[in-house]
């Protein structure tokens, strides 16, 4: 007897309270693991649901045992916020996540969550389910913590050897043009419309934590903002997480693991660095250990993947680079509702300092 797909079980759930012992028992029935399959569901339970770009509902699910699933699901649905679900439907944020996880998650190496089912239709909604990291005794990491420089290191190197492993494959393999494809250049054309009134609505409503020296650049880069991504996409494409901070990774002895894969896509990979350091320290942490992090990245890179870029080319590039954590902190502020105020401010910070430092936006003026 054949199995059945995980991917095609009949599981979507577009609210919390779509999330019943039923719907649970009819994930599990669907499973292509035949251990998965034989187990009965006995019991659900809302343990948490919190709103943002997604709603992110953590479950305890009772069944009689099996090693081979877990007992807390973490799932995501499409946003309860009306804003955050009409500003991520047309870049199609989540079924971009649940395509990772179908056909790629198996051959990323990074430490990343179980996917235990996942669907997505056209007019009908998504729903992601994968195991909570907690269950395992990982730690999920929390919006706009600062993270250590060791901790940066661990994440840098993961992502160096994440990059170099797909540098030459996805120029190769058809399998990732859907990366590159028209749900992405959709997000662009909407970033770039959008991009001069959200940036000013986001340095309204970030008060002095941008410095008043930025705001005029700031803006002068929202109008021109079509001609420095294009600028930014000319370095060799690899595979991106693009949205690596410290709420998006889990950390499993002393490890670290990668959430949220829905921003996933094409381009160069020092983009995933520019933007991780960005916000994910403080400033007096970064400016200490940029150029031995940078350095770091930039031996695994040349060691595994066969880079010819030199150092002082990958440094002119994540300083480019850096515009686009700083933009799309201000954004995430200037449309709420997609993270907690208060997180947003301090990343919002910490980008903007770095922007500064590294006299980011005199790099691009010639695209002005």
């Amino acid at each position: 007897m054949s199995t059945v797909n995980p991917f095609k079980a009949p599981l979507i759930a577009n609210k919390p309270e779509h999330l019943t012992t039923n719907w649970a028992q009819a994930v599990v029935n669907h499973h292509a693991n035949s251990d998965i399959k034989n187990i009965k569901i006995q019991r659900l339970e809302i343990m948490s649901v919190d709103v943002g770009t997604t709603t992110r509902v953590r479950l305890k699910v009772d069944h009689n045992c099996s090693a081979s699933l877990p007992k807390r699901w973490f799932v995501k649905l499409p946003s309860l916020s009306l804003r955050a679900r009409t500003i991520t439907a047309l870049p199609r944020l989540l079924p971009t996540e649940i395509r990772f996880y179908k056909e790629l998650a198996s051959v990323m190496p990074l430490n990343k969550p179980q996917v235990i089912a996942a669907h997505s239709q056209f007019g009908k909604g998504s729903t992601l389910v994968i195991n909570d990291v907690t269950e395992l005794d990982a730690v999920p990491g929390q919006v706009g913590d600062a993270l250590s420089a060791e901790q940066a290191r661990l994440v840098v190197e993961c992502l160096a050897r994440c990059h170099a492993h797909f540098i030459h494959k996805v120029q190769r393999d058809p399998g990732f043009l859907w990366l590159a494809g028209p749900i992405r250049r959709l997000e662009d054309h909407l970033g770039t419309a959008l991009a001069v009134p959200l940036m000013k609505r986001g340095l309204a409503l970030s008060g002095d934590v941008i410095p008043s020296r930025l705001h005029k650049p700031a803006l002068n880069y929202a109008r021109n903002r079509k001609a420095i991504m294009r600028f930014l996409s000319t370095g060799t494409p690899t595979l991106l997480h693009h949205d690596c901070h410290p709420g998006n990774l889990f950390w499993h002895n002393d490890e670290p693991g990668f959430l949220d894969w829905q921003m996933v896509r094409l381009g160069e990979a020092v983009s995933d660095i520019s933007y991780f350091l960005a916000t994910s320290l403080n400033p007096e942490i970064r400016r200490k250990n940029e150029m031995d992090l940078l350095a770091r990245y930039h031996n695994i890179m040349v060691a595994n993947s066969r880079l010819t870029t030199t150092f002082p080319q990958l440094l002119n590039r994540y300083r480019a680079h850096l515009v686009y954590p700083f933009e799309a902190m201000v954004l995430t502020l200037a449309v709420g509702g997609m993270m907690r105020v208060d997180s947003n401010i301090k990343m919002i910070g910490r980008a903007a300092q770095a922007i500064q430092d590294h006299d980011t936006f005199a790099i691009l003026s010639g695209f002005a």
